[in-house]
């Protein structure tokens, strides 16, 4: 389960998860995150892609980490 709060994206920036919603159609869920550098955009993804690894430099890595 995705938590509110503060994570990192694996290649640095920092990003607030501030709720999950559900897709009106699919109803899948969606995470609602606010990027915490530039203009503070609030950005949406589904939950299945921020809950994944992926591979950087080699190694595999989750794509956001909880702080």
């Amino acid at each position: 389960m995705i938590e509110k709060g503060i994570y990192r994206h694996f290649k640095g920036n920092m990003y607030e998860v501030l709720d999950i919603a559900k897709h009106s159609e699919t109803l899948e869920e969606m995470v609602v995150y606010r990027a915490l550098y530039n203009e503070g955009r609030v950005w949406v993804r589904p939950a299945l892609m921020w809950d994944e690894v992926v591979e950087y430099n080699g190694e595999k890595v989750k794509r956001f980490t909880k702080v």
